[in-house]
């Protein structure tokens, strides 16, 4: 989902970093060996890779975990990490294989086998977690190993999965270390990736210490503490009072547009992101956005504009489609379908799905996710101005709330999504395809068809036209509605660099690139 997740700046959103001036190079810190302290607001909801498929799970999971694949800064097609090669069988996207290093050790010294890649990806399927990373491989029918050569059997063309295993999903654990059929409880971690986890308090910090036994495609970093701050709020007080070094994800919209990039006492990066928000409906039977006609009502009630704004201080883009600019397949086809702000044209939607006014429903969020909040404040005043709909609003801790979304508690839901991997896949199957994470029950064979046809074509430049036909049926049934697209910001001290690659887009959240300068 990476769900607020939840991750891709590629080629064609290269990392633009325009908001890097007038600070100065300052003296070193005495102790270069010091911990770098990031402060974030995102929540890790668990630590087994099998039960987290969240940004701030992820984010920390690329750090701590070892994938056979992973993504250079701005890359669009993955590369071998815990790998030495990977490749599809020629002429076949059916079967992909690769060939594992031969110098990866755990950290209780046992040596990384095939048989250990076999049994991550295993039990993740067989976990089957609610809020766990299953979708991701809706292709894949069986994995084999043999010596230090792992080959993954898919169901159906995927073009697609390098891009999936290069992902927190594919991060390879200790098979003596972690339950087949289980989440493993406790906070420990028994990985290869460039970091090892010290410590760890929930929903307080994180300390990382580099990992001497790494060996894979990046070069281990200095110390880091992460910190976990409640709501942006918290975050930016924080960082005010000089207790985080750096700050990303999120600090409140009125400080974002405030950052001075000629402060010499910090260094600003702002980048072209594809972070979206999408409100989400369930559309299953008995619910009260089960008929479409309501869905599209909502459609032509939600002012995208004032959102971005009154409550985003316009560090937000109103967004009119599924997939976001700059990725291949992007369209306007929520403008295009509806256009304005009509409620006459709601009116006489409802009417025809022959449903009481005004409509009931329940509207869900997130705590402490940057301005949900505020943001369910203004969709409520803006949904209920004319009359067609109440909303019931209510704010639930976040893994609490990701549990009622993927149990089908909530009417409608908003919710962030950061790009897993550098394909308008990312934007499709997860959202809209049939079991989809965001779990609204939607199915449609259409949808489901222009996915399965664009898996099909290993140049990724073929399949926009399947994307833009897929966007147009979401438009005309609306299981979601986009909100808005997010720029991207990381503030550091002037004593850090490397701040821009924990905003690159692409799914890998690289603390190994942070030092004292």
């Amino acid at each position: 989902m990476r769900s607020v997740r939840m991750r891709i700046l590629m080629t064609l959103l290269v990392l633009a970093v325009i908001g890097v001036g007038g600070w100065q190079l300052l003296p070193s810190k005495e102790n270069s060996e010091a911990a770098i302290t990031v402060g974030t607001t995102d929540t890790v909801s668990s630590l087994d890779p099998a039960g987290a498929y969240d940004a701030g799970s992820w984010a920390l999971f690329s750090n701590v975990f070892q994938s056979l694949l992973t993504y250079e800064p701005g890359g669009v097609s993955p590369v071998p990490d815990a790998a030495r090669s990977c490749d599809f069988a020629k002429g076949n996207l059916t079967t992909y294989t690769c060939e594992l290093r031969d110098d990866l050790t755990f950290a209780g010294g046992g040596k990384v086998t095939a048989e250990d890649v076999k049994f991550s990806f295993d039990r993740v399927r067989t976990i089957d977690s609610d809020v766990g990373p299953t979708s991701l491989f809706s292709t894949l029918k069986s994995v084999t190993a043999k010596g230090l050569t792992v080959t993954f059997h898919l169901g159906s063309p995927d073009a697609t999965f390098p891009f999936k295993v290069a992902t927190g999903a594919g991060s390879i654990v200790d098979r003596t270390r972690y339950p087949a059929d289980a989440l493993r409880e406790g906070g420990d971690v028994d990985g290869t990736g460039p970091y090892e986890l010290t410590g760890y308090t929930k929903g307080k910090k994180a300390e990382l210490s580099p990992n001497p036994r790494y060996r894979g495609a990046v070069a281990t970093g200095s110390p880091v503490e992460l910190r976990y701050y409640a709501d942006p709020e918290a975050l930016q007080k924080a960082w005010k009072a000089k207790e985080v070094d750096a700050a990303t994800r999120q600090l409140p919209p009125a400080a974002l547009a405030a950052l001075n990039t000629s402060d010499p006492g910090q260094r600003v990066t702002e980048a072209d992101s594809s972070e979206t928000r999408n409100l989400y409906f369930d559309t299953r039977s008995g619910s009260p956005l089960h008929d479409k006609d309501v869905r599209k009502a909502m459609a032509w009630l939600i002012d995208r504009e004032q959102l971005a704004s009154t409550v985003y201080d316009g560090t937000v883009e109103p967004l009119y489609s599924l997939i976001p600019t700059g990725i291949t397949g992007h369209t306007t086809s929520f403008f295009d379908s509806y256009p304005d702000q009509n409620s006459e044209k709601a009116r006489r939607l409802l009417r025809k799905a022959g449903v009481g006014i005004p409509v009931t429903l329940t509207y869900g969020y997130g705590l402490g996710s940057g301005a949900a909040a505020a943001e369910a404040a203004e969709l409520k005043r803006q949904l209920e101005a004319s009359g067609l709909f109440e909303v019931n609003v209510k704010g639930y801790e976040w893994t609490d709330f990701q549990k009622r979304w993927a149990t089908g508690k909530l009417d409608a839901y908003a919710v962030g999504w950061v790009a897993d991997y550098p394909d308008p896949d990312t934007f499709a199957a997860p959202l809209v395809g049939t079991g989809s994470t965001m779990n609204t029950g939607y199915s449609d064979k259409a949808v489901d068809g222009f996915i399965a046809d664009s898996r099909q074509f290993a140049d990724r430049s073929r399949v926009a036209d399947d994307f833009r036909e897929l966007q147009q049926a979401i438009a005309d049934d609306v299981p979601v509605i986009p909100l808005w697209q997010r720029k991207e910001y990381v503030v550091t001290t002037a004593d850090v660099g490397g701040g821009q690659y924990l905003a690159d887009g692409n799914g890998v959240f690289r603390l190994w690139k942070l030092e004292w300068i």
